[in-house]
């Protein structure tokens, strides 16, 4: 996740860059645990995309879009 984006969500939402982070790591792979989750689609190295890895992937899909 870029810094800039972590830190704009950190401001709005009161937490640190740190909790921001997490909870989007938290966040991916407790969708990744839902088997009606679409996990195959999205390039990543672990067992789970990061939130780098994930967010690439929709800002590819939405570039395509447009």
């Amino acid at each position: 996740m870029n810094r800039k984006l972590a830190r704009r969500v950190a401001k709005a939402h009161g937490v640190s860059v740190r909790e921001v982070r997490e909870g989007c790591q938290e966040a991916i792979n407790h969708a990744y645990k839902n088997t009606n989750f679409y996990a195959g689609q999205v390039t990543h190295k672990g067992a789970t995309p990061t939130p780098d890895e994930f967010i690439a992937h929709v800002v590819g899909e939405a570039w395509d879009y447009y």
